[in-house]
């Protein structure tokens, strides 16, 4: 009988900690969660839930749960756009249309305020007889043994007690006690920028904003904050909202107009009840590594960025994703080290992207958009870049596609590094997100693929039949959980290849339209995307 308390540890229960443990504790592994709030915290922060987010929460079984707790009706649009100068100014075009890739994955986005996901997360945990959840509770200390962590956690009336893990993972924000317990560093980029962030009512500022129907959130450029946003969230619909921006340093100390601020951000006044003002430091940070030892951290323990773009959550989502099933295929022995290896590769370099080429990005390219170009000073041009502008926006939707390809669990091209920046396409490509297509019995893909890897086999069965049988051999050599799926319908043409293999987080592992030469072939093959292939050589 084993002496740890757990197999994994973690520590912070919020959203990404909370999916991790959903995802652990579907594959029967016994997962500890220690969360220093009884109660999710009532403020509005991370509202937009992308696609590929929402494909998360259809295999934890919250997908339907999530939706009824959507605090705006779902009548109502939850698009956003952006405005020059104020809100009201007359420059404005529709911006972070996730609709444009909306059919290269298996579910709609959604939008509701991050207490509200935790609630469904919370809720979906406790129907999971493998998870145990200590709320009230918060570590102090750690120490990474031969084969297990011992973590010290108090409770918030002075209680202390050791838990043990064969693994730990950090789930606890930007001031990670397990990342710094751990030693893992971290590269910071500072913007010397204080933010507030303020929730606030107002019904009046619902009726002003009425011209723009089936909106949600509004981001506004003004040239006097150099690039950095004036940004507006609608809670719901009963004129609950949140705002965050660059304010004076001096604002942390209680003498700043909050009330000016966002009437000038909006351009008319209107009622305003400050309810919360929060702050923080505008910085990109991302830890060096995503693990040592036994330790690992995700979310905004291992990289944190300005809210931009609504990328934060949903990052911290593929974080539990990724990490999940990798911990869980080696606690079940069907998973090498070079799994661990890979979290960190395919992670890291897909924030790395993120954080480069679209957050520090847009702040660029709006700052010089801003020293550029004045309607009143030349509108004729303004007009011209404001037109590209909006071209750009939908643009933007498009070549954000986070890809693991060059990771070392994947059949791919050598020298590629792991991004943000593709394109979405059907085709399926070793190291990019699989796309939802209808089989021949009318279920989609995705209602059939396994809790393991798939083996996607597309013709008929008496011509792909041998193939199959290799692959099922290998994986029966390989000990490994393999689901296969034949299909014959003209719909799969589109993935371009013959047989795919699909990991269980839904990224292609391999694709191919030539078949492996014989078991040892595909043997071979499944060593390297399970993270066996470099210890047995």
């Amino acid at each position: 009988m084993s002496t740890h308390d757990a197999d994994v540890v973690i520590v912070g229960g919020g959203p990404v900690g909370m999916g991790l443990a959903i995802e652990l504790g579907q594959r029967g592994v016994r997962t500890l969660v220690v969360e220093r709030y009884p109660e999710p915290q009532p403020v509005p922060k991370g509202q937009n839930l992308t696609q590929r987010t929402m494909e998360h929460f259809h295999a934890w079984g919250a997908e339907p749960a999530l939706r009824a707790a959507r605090t705006i009706p779902p009548g109502y649009g939850i698009g956003g756009l952006t405005a020059y100068r104020t809100l009201l100014s007359g420059w404005h075009y529709d911006w972070l249309q996730r609709d444009l890739v909306r059919q290269y994955y298996f579910q709609a986005n959604e939008r509701l305020p991050q207490y509200a996901t935790e609630r469904v997360l919370r809720a979906r945990a406790v129907e999971i007889d493998a998870i145990d959840i200590r709320y009230g509770w918060t570590a102090s200390s750690l120490i990474d043994e031969d084969d297990q962590v011992r973590v010290v956690i108090r409770s918030r009336d002075g209680q202390e007690a050791e838990v043990r893990g064969r693994y730990l993972v950090g789930c606890d924000g930007a001031r990670s006690v397990v990342r710094e317990g751990a030693g893992i560093t971290q590269t910071l980029s500072d913007h010397d920028r204080l933010m507030v962030l303020l929730v606030f009512r107002s019904e009046e500022l619902n009726r002003l904003l009425e011209r723009f129907p089936g909106k949600s959130y509004y981001n506004v450029l003004h040239p006097r904050q150099k690039g950095y946003w004036l940004f507006f969230g609608r809670v719901n619909l009963e004129g609950d909202w949140f705002f965050h921006a660059p304010v004076p340093k001096e604002a942390r100390d209680g003498d700043f107009d909050f009330a000016t601020l966002l009437h000038e951000a909006v351009g008319a006044p209107f009622d305003v009840a400050i309810e919360h003002v929060g702050f923080w430091d505008l910085r990109f940070a991302i830890a060096d590594t995503y693990g040592k030892g036994r330790v690992f951290i995700a979310g905004d323990a291992a990289h944190s960025h300005p809210p931009y773009g609504g990328y934060g959550i949903n990052t911290g989502f593929e974080d539990a994703r990724n990490l999940g099933w990798k911990l869980a295929a080696v606690m079940q022995g069907w998973g090498g080290s070079d799994l661990f290896d890979s979290y960190t590769t395919e992670r890291r370099g897909v924030f790395a992207s993120t954080a480069r080429d679209f957050i520090a990005k847009a702040i660029e390219c709006d700052r010089d958009f801003l020293d550029s170009h004045d309607p009143e000073i030349d509108p004729v041009a303004f007009e011209s870049a404001w037109s590209d502008r909006a071209a750009g926006a939908a643009f933007e939707v498009a070549r954000f596609e986070p890809n693991y390809c060059g990771s070392p669990v994947v059949m791919g091209a050598e020298g590629i590094g792991c991004g943000a920046v593709g394109s979405h396409t059907f085709a399926a490509e070793a190291g990019r997100h699989l796309a939802p297509l209808e089989l021949a019995s009318g279920d989609n893909i995705y209602d059939v693929l396994g809790n393991g890897f798939s083996l996607v086999a597309i013709g008929e069965p008496s011509a792909i039949s041998k193939t199959v049988g290799h692959f099922t051999e290998a994986a029966r050599q390989c000990d490994m959980p393999l689901e296969i799926i034949v299909d014959h319908g003209t719909a799969l043409k589109a993935y371009a290849a013959s047989y795919i293999l699909v990991r269980p987080d839904g990224f292609v592992a391999w694709a191919a339209h030539d078949a492996p030469k014989g078991v040892t072939s595909a043997t071979l093959i499944l060593e390297k995307l399970t993270g066996h292939l470099r210890e047995r050589r």
